[in-house]
């Protein structure tokens, strides 16, 4: 709640999620962040948002002055959150709907840039707006905690409240691989959209660079997209939809001859160098080689991060979002690994060890129907897990830190499973 005592510093030099947000989203110096107070000398305010809940416990920053755009940042897919969320949401929602009247009681942050320079030259939103059309957009975004993997996401709406994208922002070396990524793998799925039992993917409206960040603008989600049961069993045609881009089979090959092997030993050599961890990552990939080298797998494509709150149902179709993980040439079956592996770490809060142990459980139940005999599952399970600490590594190395959870753990994991 606004106290009275005159201004904020600008939000930009705080620690917290807001400091965060607002340096990724308003990089330039030239641009004035004020709360409870008048722009800088010389500045013109192009745009307000109210805090919410407080500066201290910023949660949303909802745009100010088209209440339909501001309820609609916070209702649009509000039936994909938990239940909590959701209600706060609709409360904030159907405050928003009476614009700054019903949004009174939070702080406002008024932008500014200095009188004379096209706002379109220094804030995102406004760039955005001429890339996707013209129309001019408000912008709205969330706040989380300081995250070096953390992609701030500008939410773009016509002031009538319609959705027009999702712009992720990547900041630092890790962000702006996975941005990038994510932009590429939606480009090459154009071609897949309508191929049986693929899931829907969202197009990539455009890619920009702004500021030294890499932006990615994704078209929304349909407003009627209703999100996959935590509990629901996994989707194999989907699956396999995806590993083969709605081609036939592929021809199985030797884990040995491939790229695949190739790549993981090349990154676990990289690591090597950088990280002191890494000879145990070179000689897990060896002991892969030497026990599942001359088993034969199809490969494929992965969505590479394939778990329910990633999922939704849209006439009738799947729809799938968040590729930035996807890549080509990986066994057949990592999806199917990956979505037992998270359900079990985030959705039930357990270790590494019991992750991979439902890994196994999940590959047993139900790889069978994605062509995967008992070798080729045993071969899933271990590559997949050496290429998840190789992805925690990447992250790290370009400057997201160490997922706590899956170092050292996995790596204790997996040369637990390479002795047995």
């Amino acid at each position: 709640m606004t106290t009275g005592v005159g201004p904020a510093p600008d939000p930009r030099s705080r620690v917290d999620g807001l400091g965060w947000v607002s340096r990724a989203v308003f990089p330039d110096d030239r641009v004035g962040l004020t709360v409870a107070g008048a722009p800088p000398a010389g500045h013109q305010a192009v745009a307000r948002y109210a805090v919410v809940p407080s500066i201290a416990r910023a949660r949303f920053l909802v745009p100010l002055g088209a209440p339909r755009a501001g309820a609609a940042s916070l209702l649009a897919y509000n039936a994909l959150r938990p239940p909590k969320v959701r209600a706060l949401r609709a409360v904030l929602g159907g405050l928003a709907r009476f614009g700054r009247v019903g949004l009174a009681p939070f702080p406002t942050l008024t932008v500014s840039v200095p009188a004379g320079v096209p706002a379109a030259e220094l804030l995102l939103s406004e760039r955005l707006s001429a890339d996707l059309g013209a129309t001019p957009l408000l912008a709205a975004f969330g706040v989380r905690p300081p995250d070096p993997n953390g992609k701030p996401t500008l939410q773009l709406f016509t002031a009538d409240g319609r959705p027009r994208g999702y712009a992720k922002i990547g900041w630092n070396d890790a962000t702006r691989a996975l941005v990038s990524a994510e932009a590429a793998a939606l480009r090459a799925l154009r071609e897949v959209v309508g191929v049986a039992d693929h899931p829907t993917p969202p197009r990539l409206l455009t890619e920009t660079s702004w500021a030294g960040q890499v932006v990615a603008v994704i078209e929304p989600l349909p407003p009627a997209v209703r999100g996959v049961p935590v509990d629901d069993p996994p989707r194999i045609a989907a699956l396999l939809a995806v590993a083969r881009r709605g081609g036939p089979a592929g021809t199985p090959r030797p884990l040995a001859d491939s790229t695949f092997l190739r790549r993981l030993a090349d990154q676990a050599g990289r690591a090597a160098a950088t990280e002191p961890a890494g000879a145990r990552a070179v000689a897990a990939v060896s002991a892969l080689a030497r026990r599942h080298g001359d088993t034969r797998v199809e490969f494929g494509h992965w969505h590479g991060d394939w778990v329910p709150w990633n999922l939704g149902w849209h006439a009738g179709r799947l729809v799938a979002w968040d590729w930035e993980h996807s890549g080509p040439d990986v066994p057949v079956g990592f999806d199917l690994a990956h979505d037992a592996f998270q359900r079990a770490l985030v959705l039930r809060g357990e270790p590494a060890a019991a992750a991979a142990v439902a890994v196994d459980g999940y590959l047993s139940r139900h790889g069978e129907r994605l062509g995967l005999d008992a070798a080729q599952r045993r071969l899933v399970a271990d590559a997949y897990l050496v290429e998840m600490w190789l992805r925690t590594w990447r992250l790290a190395d370009a400057g997201a830190g160490w997922n706590a959870a899956l170092h050292p753990a996995l790596l204790d994991v997996i040369e637990k499973r390479h002795s047995g």
